[in-house]
């Protein structure tokens, strides 16, 4: 046959922005966002996108210019993953968790032009911009309450006025190759030398049509944001819940209050979050538990939940469907999909299977557990373990400004995950450990390397070791095990202080909760740590947490607190024996 001709007719990059404008043909009167007293509908969600992305565009934004945000889960960061794009810029939406160091390392990393901040996050985006050098400074804008404004500024631009300044007449930015630039995403902002992760359009696009088939969403369902907007971009479900002409309903804090009240109000169907979003809606009081009238769907990624965790959560009338993804496979790439079947299985039998990665999104090519030497795939018996390798669209680009970190992420065509896994015999993947140390806490990925490069900073510290230490609440934390050097006039290093010490460098969620000090680490014949042993100590360790029911009017919408209780004796006298 003969090769017939692309044309503008029967060739169009594919981008996730296209979603915006179907939804507002299709569904313009129908509710886009919810966020406290505030509604927006898909026609009028296009327009705000149409004038956000006019303004950017006569504040010099050109293409693949980069626009930070540091913000909740609020309209307006929905909104920037539409308005950004029309504009040809690209998206970078920071963890709020990450403290000014971290922040101030990405603002320089990307080279943000604009730097969007919600007004909650004002002092942490100050401490962060003075550590900035002047030519290195983006243009700030700040992003005020809509239901009550607070009048605060940090430069001379505010988010609704650019919104209202806009041409609602805009035409966005037509797209000429569908690997271009989406969004950026950090996987850890934490280093001098940070891995920002490149999204194509392509690669969003096809990713967001692959999950929206595999958990099977509907049209119009209600989605609530309890998944961080900034971890892969909401798994892409910023952009799908566009193409199902949804309801985004916002949230600014995770708490059970809020999450439930949600619920029930606004009738949501479906909800993406870490397995630590369980315990806090399990751990809610009775006084803000609400009953649900019809089951939530729940898609969940980050540690494995245990069995039992899944049937607890099942039986307040949440179905969960348990995927696998990282950021460099545009979140989810492995999803353990139901089959009929499993439904006459015991219910205890059906959480284990729950509770598996389980198989390949649609928009990946292969998936495979191999041997690194060999390059060999494992025998599919759920015994043999191998590294988990990806090859498909829907993996990123590469790093940004790190050429060597990509190529060492790819080998023989495939992206190699780092994790540790075996097959099973009905093709199923399940994790089972992280050859790069990776600690997965409340959803947040923790470098072990990286705490342990703080650890050595400290004029003590002779070696240390961080592992993974299970969290009745956060699912595992960091545990170190460090040796000291030869202290002065008999000094005393406490636990306490390194905790101390690290929390004043580290961002929360990366501080030890425990520090355990011993005379000598565990190592091989040639003097490489032995992590598995210090594991299996951590193992022995029990961590939970007390929870205070009692609240303030000042942190009714905040967190719940609580309280670190001291690990078993049995498991310190355990290592005075290493």
């Amino acid at each position: 046959m003969d090769l017939l001709p692309k044309c503008d007719a029967n060739y169009v990059p594919l981008s996730p922005i296209t979603f915006l404008p179907r939804a507002a043909s299709m569904y313009g009167n129908h509710t886009s966002i919810i966020y406290g007293g505030t509604k927006f509908i898909w026609r009028e969600t296009y327009e705000r996108c149409l004038r956000l992305a006019c303004s950017l565009r006569s504040l010099n934004i050109v293409k693949n210019d980069v626009v930070s945000v540091l913000a909740p889960n609020i309209p307006a960061l929905y909104e920037m993953h539409f308005a950004v794009p029309m504009a040809g810029a690209v998206l970078n939406t920071i963890n709020t968790r990450l403290d000014a160091k971290n922040i101030a390392t990405i603002l320089k990393h990307s080279g943000a032009k604009v730097f969007f901040v919600d007004y909650q996050y004002v002092p942490l985006a100050s401490d962060a911009l003075e550590l900035l050098a002047s030519n290195s400074m983006p243009l700030v804008v700040v992003i005020d309450d809509i239901d009550s404004p607070t009048g605060i500024r940090l430069g001379e631009l505010e988010y609704e006025e650019l919104v209202y300044k806009g041409d609602h007449r805009y035409a966005p930015y037509m797209l000429d190759d569908e690997w271009d630039p989406i969004t950026l995403n950090y996987t850890s902002g934490t280093t001098s030398e940070p891995k920002g992760v490149v999204y194509s359009h392509r690669g969003t696009f096809l990713s967001t049509m692959s999950l929206l088939l595999q958990w099977k969403m509907g049209s119009e369902p209600v989605y609530l944001w309890s998944l961080p907007m900034f971890h892969c971009n909401g798994w892409t479900f910023t952009w799908g819940i566009a193409a199902r002409g949804g309801t985004n309903v916002c949230i600014r804090n995770t708490c059970a209050t809020d999450m439930y009240q949600a619920i029930v109000e606004h009738k949501v169907t479906h909800m993406c979050c870490a397995p630590i979003v369980f315990n806090i809606l399990l751990e809610a009081s009775l006084t803000e538990r609400r009953w649900l009238a019809s089951p939530v769907e729940i898609l969940t990624g980050g540690a494995p939940p245990p069995a039992s965790l899944l049937e607890k959560i099942e039986k307040l009338g949440f179905l969960v469907t348990h995927a696998y993804g990282l950021t460099e496979a545009t979140g989810p790439a492995l999803v353990c999909e139901w089959q009929a079947r499993w439904d006459q299985l015991p219910h205890q039998e059906q959480a284990k299977l729950k509770a598996r990665q389980g198989i390949s999104v649609l928009t990946l090519a292969d998936v495979d557990v191999k041997n690194l030497e060999t390059m060999a795939s494992v025998p599919r018996d759920g015994k043999s373990v191998g590294e988990i390798v990806l090859r498909g669209s829907s993996i990123m680009k590469g790093y940004f400004k790190d050429p060597k970190a990509t190529a060492k992420a790819f080998k023989d065509g495939w992206f190699l995950t780092g994790d540790m896994g075996v097959i099973h015999p009905d093709g199923y993947l399940e994790i089972k450990d992280r050859s790069k140390d990776v600690i997965i806490s409340g959803g947040e990925n923790i470098s072990s390397v990286e705490v342990e490069s703080l650890l050595y900073k400290h004029p003590r510290v002779l070696e240390a070791a961080v592992v993974a230490m299970p969290h009745s609440h956060w699912g595992e934390t960091p545990c170190a095990f460090i040796t000291l050097k030869k202290g002065e006039k008999g000094e005393v290093v406490k636990e306490e202080e390194i905790i101390s010490f690290c929390r004043k460098n580290l961002p929360g969620f990366m501080v030890p909760k425990k520090v355990v000090i011993i005379d000598e680490l565990p190592k091989t014949a040639t003097g490489k740590i032995q992590k598995f042993q210090l594991r299996a100590l951590a193992k022995s360790f029990s961590v939970s947490v007390t929870k205070i029911i009692q609240r303030t009017p000042q942190n009714r919408n905040q967190r719940s607190q609580y309280t670190v209780l001291q690990p078993m004796e049995e498991a310190v006298l355990a290592m005075s024996r290493l």
